[in-house]
């Protein structure tokens, strides 16, 4: 029990619930404005009333919070996968020719299909992700490091949960200056927000930590919103960057709605 393994689960199954927690209290939130709401609705019409402001930011934190249970969620399945067996113990496989495809599809489909809705959801949006840019974390066993960069998919295996990525424009620390090829699980993938769809790019509050990709760089390092309340879906965000100190202050930068997304849990950097 004293694995590392068995460590890792029991820590995320206890930000699982956690998440599920907070996720309890802000729709308790929500639905408390939501009688304020009915019950006085012109109170939103009175000067200085920011009744709108704080229901908005609690769709936004509702919004997180349920993207981060998925992501815990992928990462206890990739985490339990590990340690599952391959097959019964002393039962050798029987190979019948022709049949192989069909048996390795059906189990995957019967896989699948015993999962949760969001995480079926989450693995049909991974499987449509191939030639998509997106956000991995190519180093994802090194304990050392929490290193993410925008790469490009290549493939997606539904049955391993593992992609295949294509890092396009390795730094100039790399051995070698070519493109350079991962194999990453699940986990260690996040999508970007789409560049043709801003109504997919959330709505960070003011103060949130964000992961975003740090302007002319391919990298993502961590960073807070400066101002997350856009006034059009497709603008920019005012993000300041941890570490990224001139003079003193941090500068105020504006990255755009596709190269940022939510930072994932226990996040290093």
């Amino acid at each position: 029990m004293a694995s590392p393994e068995i460590a890792g689960i029991l820590e995320n199954s206890k930000e699982l619930d956690r998440l599920r927690k907070e996720q309890e209290e802000v729709l308790s939130e929500i639905n408390k404005m939501h009688k304020k709401l009915h019950a006085t609705p012109e109170v939103v019409e009175k000067p200085g009333d920011n009744s709108l402001a704080k229901l908005k930011n609690l769709y936004a934190l509702a919004k997180d919070l349920s993207e981060n249970e998925v992501s815990v969620s992928g990462m206890l399945l990739s985490q339990i996968d590990t340690l599952l067996p391959s097959g019964p113990p002393g039962q050798p496989r029987r190979r019948i020719e022709g049949n192989d495809q069909k048996k390795k599809r059906m189990k995957t489909d019967s896989d699948i299909s015993r999962l949760s809705p969001s995480m079926r959801n989450q693995l049909e949006l991974f499987a449509n992700l191939k030639g998509e840019q997106v956000a991995a974390k190519v180093n994802p066993d090194d304990a050392d490091k929490d290193e993410w960069f925008v790469v490009k998919v290549i493939h997606f295996d539904k049955e391993t949960r593992d992609f295949e990525v294509l890092d396009e424009e390795p730094g100039d620390d790399e051995e070698s200056t070519g493109q350079r090829k991962y194999k990453v699980p699940m986990s260690a993938i996040i999508p970007f927000p789409k560049r043709n769809d801003p109504s997919s790019a959330p709505d960070f509050p003011p103060g949130r930590h964000v992961l975003a990709v740090y302007p002319g760089t391919t990298a993502l390092y961590k960073a807070t919103v400066v101002n997350g309340h856009r006034k059009r879906k497709a603008d920019d965000y005012l993000l300041e960057f941890d570490d990224d100190e001139e003079d003193g202050s941090l500068p105020q930068r504006t990255v755009p709605f596709h190269k940022v997304v939510a930072l994932p849990e226990g996040h290093r950097q």
